[in-house]
């Protein structure tokens, strides 16, 4: 959910992990503008305290049009930062939706972040996107939003219940928690942790990260195969012109796609 406080989130865990001995590196993803293909990059500004803690990393990253909202460099600079003795890495996405897919399959545990106050809290939240989740979190619980905090979490909790069988190894809890304050930050760490335990347990965490790993391979096929396409010589001779002829109502984008195709097909 865009606004609900992504950045002060991570600002207050970190610096609350930080606190308990840990290391604490952020991959903070920054949307590109689909017009100029520039970003922002106010990653550190929104992270004001951990940008300036000796046992804290924020790499920001442009998401450069990539589905997921990430970088096609996201797992390797994961790998990176454990390899530099970070022990806790926090991945931030855009927050619109279908982009959390990819974050998910390189990620042990995904929190989804919610609002309280955002209408419809079921309506406005679609059941992928809780399908996605390990922990959900309902933000800004502070103030007078507090009783409407736990009111969103209830709701949010039956649908989970509907979701999830009674069965399942892990039922993804819904949390109240207030970044500005501080509060519910403890309580989130330890349902981290307890998520991890309960998959180590029962042999899922280790199958979970091999599968991911199969995931990145063919993650890394996709992307080679669409580089190659996009710069085969012949493909960029004829792009224009297919281009031009979608615009224009001349052609399908199905027929389109498949005269790029038989073009990247030509020995070059």
């Amino acid at each position: 959910v865009p606004g609900v406080g992504k950045s002060t989130t991570i600002d207050a865990l970190g610096m609350h992990l930080i606190e308990l001995g840990h290391r604490v590196a952020v991959r903070a993803v920054d949307p590109s503008s689909t017009r100029t293909g520039g970003s922002i990059l106010g990653d550190k500004t929104r992270m004001s305290r951990l940008a300036v803690h000796p046992n804290a990393y924020i790499r920001p990253s442009p998401t450069s049009g990539t589905l997921g909202g990430v970088t096609r460099a996201t797992r390797e600079t994961i790998v990176l930062l454990e390899a530099a003795g970070f022990d806790v890495i926090l991945v931030e996405t855009v927050g619109v939706g279908q982009s959390e897919v990819a974050v998910a399959a390189m990620v042990d545990t995904f929190v989804f972040l919610t609002l309280a106050r955002t209408g419809d809290q079921l309506q406005g939240i679609k059941k992928g996107v809780l399908e996605l989740a390990n922990i959900v979190v309902v933000n800004k619980a502070d103030g007078s939003h507090v009783a409407e905090a736990k009111d969103a979490a209830r709701e949010l909790s039956a649908a989970i219940r509907l979701i999830y069988p009674r069965e399942s190894l892990w039922r993804p809890p819904v949390l109240t928690m207030s970044a500005i304050e501080g509060s519910g930050l403890q309580e989130l760490w330890e349902t981290v942790v307890r998520h991890r335990e309960v998959l180590t347990e029962a042999g899922a965490f280790d199958s979970r990260r091999r599968a991911q790993q199969i995931d990145w391979t063919w993650s890394l096929v996709r992307d080679s195969v669409l580089d190659r396409v996009l710069n085969h010589p012949a493909v960029k001779e004829l792009r224009p012109l297919v281009e031009r002829r979608v615009r224009d109502g001349e052609l399908t984008p199905a027929l389109a796609a498949q005269q790029i195709l038989d073009a990247a097909d030509q020995r070059s």
